[in-house]
């Protein structure tokens, strides 16, 4: 699954050899670095990112945008479709290797911000370049005033709600979020936050893009959803977390029980037979592994499998395939209509673009698109951090809640903010 820029480690537990990656999560659709990478290619791009900016930095490249050549039309027309004669006029226009840059959100047919950069740069892999290994700054005190939506004994109740009802055979299950709301008393510093997302994981997908008027969604996802390159489709599905330890005993043992979880490989299970039968009508040769491995980041182990295959038709984009695939149960639930009801009915809030999809696509169908999570949403002086857990009938409702708190530290630790 690792290749040149991905190393893993095999680390052998209760007799077991557990596929790890080194430093953050797998990243089997990234191009081999180059022998030798330009010094300061790729974090010029993140140093020159400013607000109103659209940066996205994956595994294969870095992409900075400047200015808007054209925005992706809101209609009722399928998303491809839009942007894909969005990309056609824009060539036709002259602009030789025209790209779309931005979010889609969870309810596809709410509006997407996706444009065309009026000007784009780009780079190599983050993690390609070495000068991504200097420390990022700290971020300036500040004040942060939290709150917390739902209140903290609201969420642990709507998960105890969701699974009396998939005992009840209702449905198997749902994804739940919560939210924090973090206001400063002066203008957020968002390059910074960038900055420091992307170098706590430089080999993940970090992204910064516009949404609306003063809106900008920021945050670092460890999971692709899917790739398109020629006719390579790779999906890399991420389902069954838990919480990093605090030291290196305690982190192996939670390494280790999660591989065992019965509860944890069910729910696996559940999201990579939906990737697979997603991607069946665009593909053949589709190969999923028989377990999981696991990967890593800062704040989570997550159990993960890359899914492969060999596309069929030439010409369905890798924005085509996303939107087959969006939302997979990994954000939503199973039966999908019945768990975006209960979504609906449980969470105060509209998720947005959070658990939507974040990425890029070309012309020729070629693009690489990111389940949307680790993130929050930014205007004025507030951001809205989101997070959320997968819920089963075997889901423990404190359980949960702390693994989302574990989730809120990646953009909690940009920030220097503590809940």
């Amino acid at each position: 699954m690792s290749t040149a820029s991905e190393v893993a480690t095999h680390v052998p537990l209760a007799g077991q050899a557990l596929t790890v990656a080194a430093d953050a999560a797998v990243r089997p659709d990234a191009s081999p670095d180059p022998a030798y990478p330009a010094l300061g290619a790729a974090t010029a791009l993140l140093h020159a990112y400013r607000t109103g900016s659209r940066f996205l930095a994956t595994p294969t490249r870095t992409l900075l945008g400047h200015g808007t050549r054209a925005e992706v039309p809101h209609d009722d027309r399928p998303l491809p479709v839009r942007v894909a004669e969005a990309l056609a006029a824009a060539r036709t226009d002259g602009q030789g290797a025209p790209l779309v840059l931005g979010a889609v959100p969870f309810d596809q047919h709410a509006p997407a911000a996706l444009a065309i950069p009026a000007e784009l740069r780009t780079g190599p892999a983050l993690a390609s370049d070495p000068m991504i290994a200097l420390p990022a700054e700290r971020p300036d005190p500040v004040d942060w005033g939290i709150r917390q939506v739902p209140a903290p004994d609201e969420y642990p109740a709507g998960v105890a709600d969701a699974v009396d009802r998939m005992w009840q055979g209702e449905f198997s299950k749902v994804v739940l979020a919560r939210t924090l709301e973090l206001t400063a008393p002066g203008p957020l510093d968002l390059p910074g936050m960038v900055d420091r997302l992307a170098r706590r994981d430089p080999s993940g997908y970090t992204f910064a893009l516009p949404v609306g008027p003063g809106r900008t969604l920021l945050g670092a996802s460890p999971e692709l959803l899917v790739s398109r390159r020629g006719t390579r489709v790779v999906a890399n599905p991420l389902a069954g977390s838990t919480p990093r330890g605090a030291d290196l005993a305690e982190d192996v043992r939670r390494a280790a029980a999660l591989l065992e979880s019965a509860k944890d490989l069910h729910e696996h299970a559940v999201v990579v037979d939906a990737v697979y039968t997603a991607l069946a009508p665009f593909c053949r040769d589709l190969v999923v592994p028989e377990r999981p491995t696991l990967v890593r980041t800062a704040t989570m182990w997550h159990l993960s499998s890359t899914v492969t295959a060999t596309l069929t038709d030439p010409t369905a984009s890798a924005l085509e395939l996303a939107c087959a695939l969006h939302p997979t149960p990994a954000v939503c639930g199973t039966p999908t209509a019945l768990a975006r009801r209960v979504i609906a009915d449980t969470e105060p809030f509209d998720r947005g673009y959070f658990t939507g999809m974040v990425g890029w696509g070309d012309a020729d169908g070629d693009g690489e698109w990111v389940v949307t999570i680790r993130c929050a949403e930014a205007e004025a002086n507030r951001l809205r951090l989101y997070a959320g857990a997968g819920v089963v009938a075997a889901s423990q409702p404190q359980a949960e809640t702390e693994e989302t708190g574990a989730k809120f530290r990646t953009f909690l630790s940009a920030v220097g903010a503590t809940l």
